[in-house]
């Protein structure tokens, strides 16, 4: 006998699953009891057949569709035809088709979203990301002055490219560019321009990106106001220039570009310099340059013939000869200086000399007078010292000779009361004549 079912999927198992018809059911049976709801998307694909209808609705931020059937009773009640592209609310019952397995909406009234909707909620995006600082002009890089390469999204074999490629090597005839064709409009817009967005900043090549689009309804233009692509031009690394529609348009691409370019034409002109104003530039700059440089060149050969005018440039050897004069007026007066120095030590020296002469003992000896010594060379100091008959040496101015006394002073002063040519208290000596020799003293 076989065994039931599980009544809940949690109590399904390997040995006890769920046929596909039952999970089929229950599916069915779930969204069955789902109630009425109001969904808003962009129709991409519109297939009336007979009396129904058969969309497709997509959501504009990510890339989600569902399939929807409404009667064309509806349809035809819209104020303005059904076109796909077209933003719209739908009321619709979600149904499951068990046999296809395949879920979708069944539409009982379906609505245009109107301009002022998409605007008043272009507007309360704006507002968020403003809050978020993705606005903020802090954040908004500088642009190359003369790009490498530039990057280019646009339509395909669009003006907006002419326009751009056309007007940038007008002014630049050698740009480069790397250029990436993608709808601008339409359920796949938002896609393909944001991976064609990141193919362009992950080039190194590449130094700036032009995103490209010419003029047309605000509905068109809706892609450009997508929150996706916003945040992915916000998050690139390389700077982005956007150029959208007109004048007047002005969607959340321009906010957040590093740089708004009111027409495609525009960004053709502001993506590269103008070869010829460089050129001109230039011209102007080594005209200035040449005549900096002529001024300062006059400036400094008037300062040199001013300098050459001088008397010591006219005359060089001037200033060595007034040196040189110095020079031996000076050699002149030192020379003489130290002479007269020298004279004076000289005559100094003379004095000394004739004072060490005067003082000299052999001065005193010229003078007549004389020095006795004792045979042992001590100098007779005292008349007692002497003996009778003792060898005396005598020491005179030239020359020396010896004597004895024959007597004392003493001793004669007894006899006779003096000695001749002795003083009294002297000693009378006994000369005996002998050569001046110093073996006569000893």
């Amino acid at each position: 006998m076989p065994q039931p079912l599980p009544e809940k999927a949690a109590d399904t198992s390997p040995e006890q699953p769920w046929p596909v018809r039952v999970l089929s059911l229950k599916i069915a049976d779930y969204i069955d009891r789902m109630s009425q709801l109001w969904v808003e998307g962009q129709v991409v694909q519109f297939s009336p057949r007979g009396g129904t209808a058969y969309l497709t609705l997509r959501d504009p931020d990510v890339d989600m569709s569902l399939s929807v059937s409404v009667s064309m009773n509806a349809v035809n009640a819209m104020p303005t035809p059904l076109a796909q592209g077209a933003r719209v609310v739908v009321q619709a019952k979600p149904t499951f088709w068990t046999k296809r397995g395949t879920m979708q909406l069944e539409a009982r009234q379906i609505r245009p979203v109107g301009i002022g909707d998409l605007l008043a909620r272009v507007e309360i995006l704006g507002r968020l990301l403003a809050a978020e600082g993705l606005f903020d002009a802090d954040r908004k890089r500088p642009l190359p002055f003369l790009p490498n390469r530039v990057g280019l999204i646009t339509g395909r074999s669009s003006a907006a490219e002419r326009d751009v490629v056309e007007n940038a090597r007008r002014r630049w005839p050698a740009v480069r560019f790397e250029i990436r064709e993608v709808a601008v409009q339409g359920s796949a817009a938002v896609t393909e321009i944001v991976a064609a967005l990141g193919s362009l900043d992950a080039d190194p090549t590449v130094d700036v990106i032009v995103i490209a689009r010419g003029g047309g309804a605000l509905e068109e233009l809706l892609p450009f106001s997508n929150e996706a692509m916003v945040r992915a031009v916000s998050q690139a690394r390389t700077p982005v220039i956007s150029a959208i529609g007109h004048e007047v348009d002005r969607p959340l691409l321009d906010l957040v570009a590093d740089w708004r370019a009111s027409t495609p034409t525009d960004a053709g002109k502001r993506v590269v310099p103008d070869a010829a104003h460089e050129s001109g530039t230039v011209s102007q700059a080594r005209e200035r340059l040449t005549r900096a440089l002529a001024r300062r060149l006059e400036t400094e050969r008037r300062g040199l013939r001013a300098t050459v005018s001088r008397p010591v440039m006219a005359d060089p050897t001037a200033i060595v000869r007034v040196r040189r004069d110095e020079l031996v007026a000076l050699r002149t007066r030192s020379a003489g200086r130290v002479g007269a120095r020298l004279h004076r030590a000289a005559d100094q020296v003379e004095h000394l000399r004739r004072q060490v002469t005067a003082l000299s003992p052999q001065s005193t000896l010229e003078r007549g007078y004389a020095v006795v010594q004792h045979r042992d060379g001590a100098v007779v100091m005292d008349h007692d010292d002497v003996e009778v008959d003792e060898l005396l040496r005598v020491r005179v101015a030239r020359g020396d000779f010896g004597v004895r006394p024959v007597t004392t002073v003493a001793d004669a002063a007894d006899a006779d009361g003096e000695v001749d040519g002795a003083p009294s208290g002297g000693t009378a000596v006994r000369a005996r004549k002998k050569r001046p020799s110093r073996r006569a003293a000893s």
